[in-house]
């Protein structure tokens, strides 16, 4: 499964590639609302792209948004506002059709990057198996999806059965944690990996590890390509950005 990003947050994200808006406001704060956080420029709410409100379910989750927009200088550039940017299209976006998003997620487990496993070397093959086996085995056991494993580039056709458990488990998520799953989902190319982070199965960096399996070892048997590590960083940054969220929203966050 390729790992080409093409959801909400992508989405906001190509229609904001436009000359960055110079910073007009001096003071970020945030201020409680009912059940919500409220992220303030000069005592006035942030607005979304679409003018909602920019609010978060949780202080330390609004108060690492606020952070985002304290850090722009003379100009605001998203590029550098990853939780404001997943947190925009929840709002903007998810909320209003979350069941698209859903079915993007269980999408992509029906061809899930743990699933393909290399004919060889012996060495990548071992490797895979070592950082792909358990989150399978977690896929079995904590959601009820056992998924067919392929070699080379044979299909791995998935039972239905497998299918509806990854939907039931997705259609838990609320629509911050859906936008997050995605962003994760579409970053590693596996749902799956999305799905054990959001349920705590594994922490950012393991899952960060097993998305990138293949590509590292290639990188030891060749080297490393600066293009690519630049494009990777950027990846990292929306990644962790995402699996902040989902840690803030299971209350462990640290």
């Amino acid at each position: 499964m390729s790992k080409e990003q093409t959801g909400p947050v992508q989405t906001a994200q190509r229609l904001a590639r436009r000359e960055l808006p110079k910073r007009f406001y001096k003071h970020v704060a945030v201020r409680g609302e009912g059940d919500a956080f409220a992220v303030t420029l000069d005592g006035r709410p942030a607005r979304t792209p679409l003018k909602r409100k920019l609010a978060a379910p949780s202080v330390r989750l609004a108060e690492a948004i606020a952070r985002e927009w304290d850090a722009q200088s003379v100009r605001i550039d998203p590029a550098t506002m990853p939780l404001t940017r997943i947190v925009n299209a929840a709002i903007d976006s998810v909320a209003d059709n979350p069941d698209a998003v859903r079915g993007e997620i269980v999408k992509y487990a029906g061809s899930d990057l743990l699933c393909y496993r290399a004919e060889g070397p012996a060495e990548l093959v071992a490797i895979e198996e070592e950082a792909w086996g358990p989150l399978l085995a977690f896929a079995r056991d904590r959601l009820d999806a056992r998924l067919r494993v392929a070699s080379g580039i044979v299909h791995a056709m998935q039972r239905p059965e497998a299918i509806a458990a990854i939907a039931r488990a997705v259609a838990a998520f609320d629509p911050l944690e859906l936008t997050a799953v995605s962003v994760i989902t579409t970053i590693t190319g596996s749902a799956i990996i999305a799905l054990a982070i959001a349920l705590g199965g594994i922490d950012a960096d393991a899952g960060w590890k097993a998305a990138h399996v293949d590509e590292d070892w290639q990188m030891r048997q060749w080297g490393e390509d600066s293009m690519a590590m630049r494009r990777r960083a950027a990846r990292r940054l929306e990644y962790d950005a995402a699996a902040f969220i989902l840690r803030e929203m299971r209350g462990d966050g640290r």
